[in-house]
């Protein structure tokens, strides 16, 4: 006879044990230490990005003074490795007494809302095949918004036919040799000008083949102002809080720049590139450092001390613009008649868009529809009682927005019990009748293509506040701090 499956009862359940997660669980246990919460976390640790990317060189390609908490100061470079990041994770957890709170290898696969029971349920398998369930008023998915088991791998005419290894940065094998090997790697963000230098000095050769070339900025690894505070002994949460504000400052003057003046700017990131490589390289730069779209509408790679310029001085590593015509047996044939030989091929092609974790959801029996739904503040959803989903921002470091999104979590869920009320759903007021919709994202504003590929799996936005999701953190900062909690877009009972 089997035993019964025991539902453990929670008030709150945080999906996810990467950066947004574990700063939702901070702010939970210091501004609701009443609130009885668990993590529930498909690895087997923590980090999420930081954990499942091993490719060589892996590393932020956002500065950590934002990158990082509000609430814990960053001490390293700006730029800092994936073992700084999870390190600097840990220190957040065992210096709040997280772990007792994170459950590794729980793998859910349903979530499913009562009306009648006003509980979120679910339920998945842990590590060791059993079954598990638990149950809370409060859903908060932290998860991300990309698929951590497998990137995004087009296919190409003769893949099969290729003799040599053909590997996505998502799933890099722990034991590739690529020593002496002529690398390819397919693509120009921020994975391809880590892997690229990180790999120069041991292949025979690596060249980075690129559709359509990235902007590039490229600076010292080092923050001035942190050091110069340093030197005279300035506290490290003084520190952190200066240098913070002045990294956002800096960053959205320059994204304001980039949408005022994008020619300009244009002409500025490729002249820094051009300064940066040697002469014999410099012709190329109208060519491979020139993209087809304006500043910011992708995701700008920072390359920390030039060092992927470095590579391509020293004659390690080269940059071919072309597309491909088909894989061969030795290589890659390209469009222009071209062949590129490679004993080893890295897919960067990008990541899946993941919806909610891939988790089947419904509410009173009926399968959700999420991109069914409007987003309240890019937060919460009309339809969706007692649910928030942490999106961060695409130009700055996601982890402000996780920031403000908890605060805004623990602020919800104190004035719901000050109300006396269970449930909170967001719904549509009757003057929003015939509010304009639009996508999540709209391409105008950011254009990268797992966001092309995906759109159409997003929660729409509207035109007019509450229903926006503006990924405007200086326009959010004065917001979100201050929503309305009593606004009729936000129905309890």
């Amino acid at each position: 006879m089997v035993a019964p499956l025991i539902v453990e009862e929670l008030d709150v359940i945080v999906v996810g044990a990467g950066i947004s997660g574990i700063g939702a669980a901070y702010h939970l246990s210091h501004r609701l230490p009443h609130k009885r919460y668990v993590v529930l976390e498909a690895l087997e640790s923590y980090g999420g990005t930081w954990l499942t990317h091993t490719y060589p060189g892996i590393r932020s390609d956002s500065d950590l003074h934002t990158f990082g908490y509000g609430f814990k100061p960053w001490r390293g470079k700006p730029i800092a490795t994936a073992e700084e990041i999870r390190n600097y994770l840990g220190e957040v957890i065992e210096e709040n007494g997280l772990d007792a709170h994170i459950r590794y290898r729980h793998h859910i696969a349903t979530a499913s809302w009562s009306s009648d029971e006003q509980r979120w349920t679910i339920t998945g398998t842990r590590g060791d095949g059993e079954p598990f369930a638990v149950r809370a008023p409060f859903l908060y998915m932290c998860q991300g918004y990309y698929r951590h088991a497998r990137g995004y791998m087009p296919t190409w005419p003769g893949m099969d036919d290729f003799q040599g290894t053909i590997v996505h940065p998502q799933n890099w094998p722990d034991d590739l040799d690529y020593r002496g090997k002529q690398v390819l790697v397919i693509g120009s963000g921020s994975t391809a000008s880590t892997l690229i230098p990180a790999m120069a000095g041991d292949v025979g050769h690596i060249t980075m083949l690129q559709r359509s070339p990235t902007y590039f900025r490229s600076g010292r690894n080092v923050n001035e102002l942190a050091e110069a505070l340093r030197e005279v002994d300035t506290p490290e949460e003084w520190v952190h809080e200066i240098v913070r504000r002045r990294m956002i400052f800096e960053s959205a003057k320059f994204t304001a720049r980039c949408f005022a003046e994008p020619e300009v700017v244009k002409r500025e990131l490729m002249e820094n590139v051009r300064t940066r490589l040697k002469p014999e390289y410099r012709d190329s730069v109208d060519v491979d450092f020139n993209p087809r779209y304006l500043p910011w509408r992708q995701r700008l790679a920072f390359v920390p001390d030039g060092d992927l310029f470095e590579a391509i001085n020293s004659g390690q590593a080269s940059v071919v613009t072309d597309e491909i015509e088909s894989f061969t047996a030795t290589g890659i044939a390209l469009k222009s008649g071209r062949h590129l030989d490679a004993d080893i091929v890295v897919t960067a092609t990008g990541f899946e868009l993941s919806v909610l974790g891939d988790i089947e959801f419904s509410i009173d029996g009926r399968p959700l529809e999420f991109s069914d739904t409007v987003t309240f503040w890019g937060a919460m959803f009309t339809g969706v009682p007692n649910m928030v989903w942490v999106f961060g921002y695409l130009r700055a470091s996601w982890t402000l927005r996780a920031d403000m999104v908890a605060e805004f979590v623990c602020r919800l869920l104190a004035h719901m019990d000050d109300r006396g009320v269970t449930v909170v759903v967001p719904q549509l007021r009757s003057d929003d009748a015939g509010m304009e919709l639009r996508p999540w994202i709209t391409e105008d504003n950011f254009n990268p293509g797992y966001i092309q590929r995906g759109v159409h799996l997003l929660p729409k936005q509207g035109d007019r506040a509450p229903w926006l999701h503006t990924q405007d953190y200086w326009t959010e900062k004065d917001i979100m701090p201050a929503i309305d909690l009593d606004d009729s877009a936000l129905v309890y009972r």
